[in-house]
């Protein structure tokens, strides 16, 4: 053996060494990640790169060749990304402080611009998160409390989105969705102080719509007993006596009726005139 090893030492630690330098060159990219291979500190190519609708088995992944101890590898996260920005305090316009919590999803479309203005997916998140804490505190600040909870909420987040995605793109990123996790008052008087003015709000709000309903039903009784007036006074135009007969009808039925809940006593002579209509006219 040691023969053996004295006569092909060479062969074998060259044979070893090129070994070590064909695996030193083999990268095996996965579907989930984009590589950039640099050269010397230069970005020179991507494998596996970020396409939007590309179909798995097309995107470029697999195993890609770099020249050892000379071409590095910087592999990077081809999946949506997240990044949450720190619990802060921001002043509405109504002079409310508000506990934020916000959190943004992202991927890189560019993994070049992002090594070379980045250098590392880490320096991405920690630049993303500083720049969502300043974009939510500035729009938040535009705002008053009460637009949160309204539909106005969704153009805040669209604003909100559209800034920071403006940023992203800096990194090579792109920013697809942002959303507030929590946005409410601090424990204690303000927002007991919150409270009461919801729901002073919500009463007048209600007061309002109970007086214009009571406005409403008094034109629509006024209307239906015009209407009313109306077709009366065209019945008594065509039969007087009908008409008197109806009327004389009506009335008995509310005062004479077994189940009404007045005790009044009322003594009339036969000879009344509102009893013609029981004497028959006479």
């Amino acid at each position: 053996m040691e023969t053996f090893w004295e006569t092909h030492k060479t062969s074998l630690i060259a044979a070893a060494v090129a070994v070590v330098a064909v695996l030193s060159s083999i990268v095996v990219v996965p579907e989930t990640e984009q590589a950039v291979i640099i050269q010397a500190g230069r970005p020179d190519r991507v494998a596996n790169r970020f396409a939007p609708d590309r179909p798995y088995g097309e995107t470029g992944a697999g195993i890609v060749f770099r020249v050892p101890f000379y071409e590095r590898v910087e592999r990077i996260d081809k999946r949506v990304l997240s990044v949450d920005m720190e619990p802060q305090t921001v002043l509405s316009t109504d002079q409310l402080r508000l506990n934020v919590d916000a959190y943004a999803r992202y991927r890189i479309i560019d993994p070049v611009k992002m090594v070379q203005t980045a250098g590392t997916l880490a320096t991405v998140d920690s630049q993303l998160a500083q720049i969502l804490s300043s974009v939510v505190r500035q729009e938040l600040g535009r705002r008053s409390f009460s637009a949160l909870l309204a539909a106005e909420r969704g153009s805040t987040m669209a604003n909100i989105r559209t800034k920071l995605d403006a940023q992203a793109r800096k990194y090579g990123a792109q920013v697809i969705d942002v959303r507030i996790k929590r946005a409410d008052l601090p424990d204690g008087t303000p927002l007991e102080s919150a409270f009461r003015r919801m729901q002073s709000a919500r009463q007048q709000e209600a007061a309002t719509l109970r007086a214009q309903g009571q406005k409403n039903g008094q034109i629509i009784r006024a209307e239906a007993e015009a209407q009313a007036a109306k077709i009366y006074a065209a019945a008594y135009g065509k039969d007087p006596q009908f008409y008197d007969f109806y009327r004389a009808m009506q009335s008995y039925d509310t005062t004479f009726a077994a189940d009404s809940k007045s005790s009044t006593t009322i003594i009339l002579s036969p000879e009344n005139e509102y009893l013609k209509q029981f004497r028959g006219n006479r």
